[in-house]
């Protein structure tokens, strides 16, 4: 359950003003002295990150906000980093205590989870004591919500029960492509080894697929694009499948037949992760790129940045040789990510799997309202190449569209 990454895990974020017991709560909901507990209002001032695991859902995380109460100069950021934690909420808990007014703080977490249509729950906190006036006032305004005690342990486990009533469809892990292959069926992974590799290991997006090839009862082979030829001669049969990294595209698909389907790890995580559509209609707006205009490569990850990034040094590569244009670039990592996104033509995003989906799909949301286009690295990659009909075939069936008629025409 340790190993399973932040990704995969449901996210479940416990907001409320100071000293509410939010800390207390998660030490309940994990029988664990998780988080710092004290009287003084305030412990908490940076939102605190645990996994553990809430059967029949699975991994989870609890995150622990600072209050949303909390004053000052600082204590106007801490509630901005609470307000952040919103993108990767999948499920939000609003602690109260029995006798406290429920007031604007908590009536603009309302609105907040309404308007992203997050589902939310109120829990009235330290039900030991007396009062009844917020639980009045939830009654009042039909409002979810359960009194517990951390204290007593006094309703923990149906808090349990209702987070997983509560749990949005989209959380769990969508397929990458076991949906896409039949038991038996031969995959091969191609992964290629270069300075940017870790040392002895495979990267997270790979061993994620492979994990998900085998889970479906299907045969795995794994090979760098320079055995890859090697590797399809020593089958009896035909691959079902074969997946790259993308930025080997062209010698894979030199090598590969082409009646071989083959897709990228990006591409997977596009559509696992993301809105592959959105990425597909995204790309195109390559085609209206000027000089002087800003393009944000969105990283989801912070790693250590080598000669050979692909965020950083790869991809203006490619894009300026592909436009012919003076592009301007920016780069962000980790949980940064612009509120402002007028100024760019367009985002490249990284495959996200690092983070989970909600956080993609915020990012997506996000630029669809700035009226900017979105793609990702795979489909990027992909359609510089001009195999982009190619590595969507596999998912096709409904799943995603490719603007024949438009692609059609600017590649005359």
């Amino acid at each position: 359950m340790y190993r399973t990454p932040a990704s995969n895990r449901l996210h479940i974020g416990i907001f409320g003003k100071r000293n509410t017991g939010k800390s207390s709560l998660i030490n309940a909901i994990t029988g664990q002295d998780t988080a710092i507990v004290s009287e003084v209002a305030g412990t908490t001032t940076d939102p605190v990150y645990k996994a553990m695991e809430i059967l029949p859902i699975g991994p989870c995380i609890l995150i622990d906000t600072a209050g949303i109460d909390d004053e000052g100069v600082l204590g106007e950021e801490r509630v901005k980093r609470t307000l952040v934690v919103l993108r990767k909420t999948d499920v939000g808990l609003i602690v109260v205590e029995p006798d406290t007014m429920i007031d604007s703080f908590e009536e603009d977490l309302i609105n907040t989870f309404r308007s992203k249509k997050l589902p939310f729950l109120f829990v009235i906190n330290k039900g030991e004591l007396q009062g009844k006036r917020a639980e009045d006032y939830l009654i009042d305004k039909k409002l979810p919500f359960i009194r517990v005690s951390s204290k007593t342990k006094q309703a923990i486990e149906e808090l349990k029960e209702k987070i997983m009533e509560m749990a949005p469809g989209h959380w769990s892990p969508i397929p990458l492509v076991a949906d896409i292959i039949s038991p038996k069926d031969v995959v091969i992974l191609v992964c290629p080894i270069d300075s940017a590799m870790p040392q002895g290991r495979l990267i997270l997006p790979q061993v994620q697929v492979l994990r998900d090839i085998l889970d479906a009862n299907a045969v795995a082979f794994v090979t760098k694009e320079t055995e890859l030829l090697d590797c399809i001669n020593a089958l009896k049969k035909k691959p079902k499948l074969v997946i790259t990294d993308s930025q080997v595209f062209e010698d894979v698909r030199d090598i590969l037949p082409v009646e071989v389907p083959l897709t990228s790890f990006s591409t997977v995580f596009a559509r696992h992760k993301g809105d592959l559509n959105v990425y597909i209609q995204g790309v195109y707006a390559l085609e209206k790129l000027k000089d002087g205009d800003e393009i944000l490569i969105a990283e989801a990850c912070t790693h250590h940045v080598q000669p050979e990034d692909i965020g950083r040094t790869k991809i203006p590569t490619w894009l300026m040789n592909y436009t012919r244009k003076d592009l301007h670039y920016e780069v962000t990592a980790g949980g940064d990510f612009p509120q402002d996104l007028s100024r760019y033509k367009i985002i490249i995003s990284c495959g996200g799997c690092m983070v989970n989906r909600k956080e993609i799909m915020h990012r997506i949301e996000k630029a669809r309202s700035a009226g900017v286009a979105i793609t990702n690295y795979g489909v990027l990659m992909a359609y510089l190449s001009g195999i982009l009909e190619r590595i969507i075939e596999p998912f096709k069936g409904g799943l995603v569209k490719l603007d024949m008629e438009f692609d059609k025409t600017i590649r005359k």
